[in-house]
């Protein structure tokens, strides 16, 4: 779907690391994470930054890029990357599905912005369906080629960074 939106591999990098988790990032360190030459990172940063969709600032020596929140297309967008990487169905159907889920965190890769092929999940509650766990990782897998991996703690420990996607 994206894909067919926007042509330049590059350039979907960026929109997926930006807008799918409030991140930031400079030039060298896009360029190191998405294994692509500082030029072809620079010219999409550009035209980003040019459209509105990103706003930079100097830290030190070093200009650091972020999404821009206040574009009239930043819901849009964050929307339509969430629906590209199929979070928003996963989650929404784990947490229908599995029982009593207190609160339900993407963690690692993901958390960061990073598309790694692999979702880091934690659930937290009491009695969760185990079996289901087993079948809708399948089913993931099947649906946005994703692996998913699961822990299941049964308090909140207080201290997991990440994102918190379902709270009671």
């Amino acid at each position: 779907m994206l894909e067919s939106l926007v042509t330049s591999k590059t350039r979907i990098k960026l929109l997926l690391k930006f807008f799918s988790h409030a991140n930031s990032g400079y030039l060298r360190s896009l360029a190191k994470e998405f294994d692509e030459s500082t030029n072809s990172v620079r010219v999409e940063l550009n035209r980003l930054t040019e459209a509105g969709l990103l706003v930079s600032q100097e830290e030190g020596r070093t200009k650091v890029y972020k999404a821009n929140e206040e574009h009239p297309f930043f819901t849009e967008i964050k929307n339509m990357v969430s629906k590209f990487l199929g979070l928003d169905d996963l989650m929404e159907r784990i947490v229908r599905r599995m029982g009593d889920v207190e609160k339900a965190y993407i963690v690692g890769d993901y958390a960061k912005g990073i598309d790694s092929g692999t979702v880091h999940m934690i659930l937290i509650g009491k009695e969760l369906d185990k079996k289901y766990l087993d079948f809708i990782r399948e089913k993931t897998y099947e649906k946005v080629q994703r692996n998913v991996v699961v822990s299941i703690l049964d308090k909140d420990p207080g201290d997991i960074q990440g994102i918190l996607v379902y709270g009671k």
